[in-house]
């Protein structure tokens, strides 16, 4: 099994909305406010109207649940769902607190995208297999680096 990088995106989030500890661990919601894809096969733009549901657990570990869409450049919707973890350590804290970006090596921080678009010309995302690695800047800023499973 191979990776082959296919798209870089990175999303503009509003503040958190802080809905507290719960029973599972403490919930923040972050709405997608826009953002930019850049690859081979897909340009485009992130929509607006996204969120990402975000539980941090007692261990520090955030566990991601993220909705968001891909406006393509030539007129495709690409409607994007993801999981992922993120590794809350000093390198995160730092970047969601404004002092600086984080690298893809700094901490653990991966994803496993779900694409699907009704649109033909974009068709073979309904039968891939994504992953992705992701970094934090201030801003806030996610920006990922998105791979096809070959």
């Amino acid at each position: 099994m191979d990776l082959a990088h296919e798209f870089t995106f990175s999303a503009r989030l509003a503040p958190a909305v802080r809905v507290g500890d719960g029973p599972f661990g403490r919930r923040h919601i972050r709405e997608v406010l826009g953002g930019e894809v850049k690859g081979e096969r897909i340009n485009g733009t992130v929509g607006t109207g996204g969120a990402d549901w975000v539980l941090v657990g007692p261990d520090g570990w955030g566990r991601l649940d993220v909705r968001l869409t891909i406006l393509t450049d030539d007129g495709a919707a690409i409607y994007v769902q993801y999981r992922g973890v993120i590794e809350y350590n000093e390198a995160a804290h730092a970047a969601n607190a404004g002092e600086r970006s984080s690298e893809y090596a700094d901490h653990y921080f991966r994803i496993a995208p779900r694409l699907e678009t009704g649109d033909e010309r974009y068709a073979w995302v309904n039968r891939t297999v994504f992953v992705g690695e992701g970094r934090l800047h201030p801003g806030p800023v996610v920006e990922y680096r998105v791979s096809r499973v070959v």
